[in-house]
């Protein structure tokens, strides 16, 4: 492979692509190490080995509601799309582009595009759109480039949209535990998602990263299609007839009906009662959406379980790996060391340490991502951090809706290269974390200084305001 003609980013792009599929390890092993880093660390703060090894154990099923809604993610999502009226959609939407990288930017947009309003969604959508544009002949489009174009909504700006935990529970006061309602008040998303130096930034994040996938793709002639990773674009199997009397449940449509029927009644109630993009962003509605619109647009109980058991190998990783994040997870923020302090209050307290009021917002937007690495959200992880990290923004008189938003700015940064998001993607692509990592590492060195850049220069332009009580 010559990478004379390629530009500068390109170059660098496969080399660093080159690299990480040599040397970047199995997601399991990823997780596996980041449980040993945090626990050697537990111990050298002075964590009892008791205390350290239970602490590994609670957590270890710690994330196993969570674990299941993201196997769904995949599942449903594999289930709508193959479904015959979706498939001819995405269908459509993969003829629009009309070069190879061409279609990686339009990858990124769209999956940039759909995470603002929905991370699960964007997640399938945008790689079942990349195995669409892998079965164009006429399109040579680097696989590894746009499975990572895929997933820059996940690592780029999906925190920073209508899907932000941290933007809805603020919002809530009933959500929001008695602890942390003292501390912040309610913040409305016009103080958080909708400030227009939330949006600056968004705008700002989507077009570098449109920029960088641009000039990372690499020409046709070092493009690596799907069938160079043994990833089959063959059509789906028909339906095969049915073969004995007692399958004609299977081909009637008439339990697809009265299940679905009772499924759109729950759902219209929820959209009734409950605001539209609160229900979609509830990961056990947005799987139950996807369930029943798969069931009845696949018409016939046996299409839809044939897709359900074609989906179903694709979330093995999501399986053994996520109980390693919980047990990392607690480590972090339940075993205490020698002075009885947790280490996620000795790295905020490090960091707060250094911060003043103009700092504040890249001190803690770099030390959100670096815990990011070893405890991914899922909604969870601001539960943990916002008591200490909100009260440092009071006792430092910053925005505290910024403060927020630097969280969901920063807490995107670990997402490029840490697999934990990556897993239901990789498995409906039929590839491996080290197959997309060179690519999201590029995303990642331009993204590190111009997020924390930005979170520096717009925060200043923001004044304090105490919290608001209900």
């Amino acid at each position: 492979m010559s990478t004379t003609n390629e530009g500068l980013l390109a170059r660098a792009a496969l080399r660093s692509a080159a690299w990480s599929e040599k040397w970047f390890p199995d997601a399991w092993v990823f997780a596996a190490l980041g449980v040993v880093i945090v626990a050697l660390s537990v111990l050298g703060t002075g964590g009892t080995p008791v205390a350290t090894v239970n602490a590994f154990g609670d957590g270890f099923w710690s994330l196993i509601p969570f674990t299941m809604q993201m196997a769904f993610v995949v599942i449903g999502g594999y289930v709508l799309a193959t479904a015959p009226v979706v498939a001819r959609l995405i269908d459509a939407l993969a003829r629009v582009p009309r070069s190879g990288r061409g279609a990686v930017v339009y990858v990124g947009l769209v999956s940039m595009l759909a995470s603002l309003l929905s991370w699960g969604f964007s997640l399938v959508f945008g790689g079942l759109l990349v195995r669409a544009l892998a079965r164009r002949n006429d399109l040579r489009m680097d696989y590894r480039a746009a499975g990572a174009a895929a997933y820059l909504g996940l690592g780029a700006v999906w925190a920073m949209g209508l899907s932000s935990s941290a933007a809805q529970l603020q919002a809530n006061p009933k959500s929001m535990p008695p602890g942390l309602l003292d501390i912040t008040g309610v913040l409305p998303f016009t103080q958080t998602i909708f400030l227009w130096q939330s949006i600056v930034l968004t705008a700002a994040l989507t077009a570098v990263s449109l920029l960088i996938c641009w000039f990372t793709a690499p020409s046709d002639a070092n493009a690596r299609v799907a069938q160079d990773f043994g990833v089959s674009e063959a059509p789906l199997p028909a339906l095969p007839p049915r073969t004995r009397p007692g399958e004609w449940l299977e081909y009637s449509p008439l339990l697809a009906v009265l299940i679905g029927a009772l499924g759109l009644g729950w759902l219209g109630y929820q959209f009734a009662t409950r605001p539209a993009i609160t229900v979609v962003a509830d990961l056990n509605a947005y799987n139950f959406l996807f369930l029943t619109l798969g069931l009845l647009l696949h018409w016939r109980p046996r299409s839809f379980l044939d897709a359900v058991a074609r989906a179903v190998p694709s979330t093995a990783g999501v399986l053994i790996q996520f109980p390693l994040y919980g047990g990392i997870a607690a480590l972090l923020t339940k075993a205490t060391g020698a002075d009885g302090q947790t280490l996620a209050h000795h790295l905020s307290g490090l960091f707060v340490r250094v911060a003043s009021t103009d700092s504040f917002p890249a001190v803690m937007g770099a030390y959100s991502a670096v815990l990011g690495f070893f405890v991914p959200s899922g909604g969870g992880k601001w539960l943990v951090e916002a008591p200490y990290v909100m009260q440092a923004a009071n006792d430092l008189h910053v925005h505290l809706g910024w403060a927020v938003q630097v969280y969901n700015a920063a807490e995107a940064l670990p997402n490029l290269i840490n697999p934990f998001w990556m897993l239901p993607l990789l498995g409906v692509l039929g590839l491996k974390a080290r197959d997309v990592v060179g690519y999201t590492f590029m995303q990642l060195v331009v993204h590190v200084p111009l997020v924390l850049g930005l979170l520096w220069l717009l925060g200043m332009t923001l004044t304090y305001v105490p919290p608001v009580m209900p």
